[in-house]
């Protein structure tokens, strides 16, 4: 991670905090922590937590006060920011097929962005891991279909492909992985694996990661068209 923190750009850590559930259904505050300590060792940067919830009924500074991020942020003295409401930006690529078009937060491209996912299975993409973390950034303004419903949704009609799109957008600078328990069966809940790995994955390079991540909950990454 060193290399990537060279420099005075700010590093924003994005945890995965899809709604209000306790570790490991999402990112424990106190790995979130333990990065931020970290960072804050090599570079004298500002540093920002951020994340935009998915759920349908709350909004992102009600989960981070259910998780305990407000009362981490306050502590080690950082800030927090909600990428639901976050100032936008209007990108283009001709190369992505779901989304040739995508508003996404400003801010995420002014800053290292460190990934920080959890090790899930996912009813819809098989594996959440930190490419399918950056669907914390998509604002719901666009991307939450129908009113009412889950604040990502128009992701789950082309899942695979809009993560791979979403990444060639922006994907992380680094990927720090939370794979000491995991969810064998489902990304909300379910069963954890047995016996836990008891692993952090670290990377550059967040397919990478996530292809070893597929591996520990007994997946074929090549079966997983969003990391072939």
């Amino acid at each position: 991670m060193v290399p990537v923190l060279t420099g005075s750009r700010p590093v924003m850590l994005k945890p995965n905090l899809v709604n209000d559930s306790p570790f490991p259904v999402t990112t424990h505050p106190a790995f979130c922590a333990a990065v931020a300590v970290f960072v804050r060792r090599i570079t004298d940067a500002p540093v920002v937590i951020a994340e935009g919830c998915g759920d349908a009924h709350m909004e992102t500074p009600e989960v981070f006060d259910a998780l305990g991020y407000t009362e981490l942020a306050r502590r080690l003295g950082i800030g927090l920011l909600d990428l639901n409401t976050a100032p936008l930006v209007r990108l283009s690529r001709k190369d992505c097929q779901v989304f040739p078009e995508m508003w996404l937060p400003e801010a995420v491209f002014d800053t290292v962005l460190i990934s920080l996912p959890v090790l899930k299975a996912h009813s819809f993409s098989r594996i959440t891991g930190s490419m399918k973390n950056m669907m914390g950034l998509a604002p719901p303004e666009h991307y939450a279909g129908r009113q009412g419903a889950w604040k990502k949704a128009v992701f789950h009609q082309r899942m695979h492909g809009a993560i791979v799109d979403l990444n060639r957008y922006r994907s992380p600078d680094f990927t720090v992985m939370d794979a000491t328990v995991g969810l064998a069966e489902f990304h909300l809940g379910g069963a954890c694996c047995e016996p836990p790995p008891a692993l952090i994955l670290a990377g550059r390079d967040a397919r990478a990661v996530d292809r070893e991540a597929a591996g520990l909950l007994c997946l074929d990454w090549r079966e997983i068209p969003h990391l072939t």
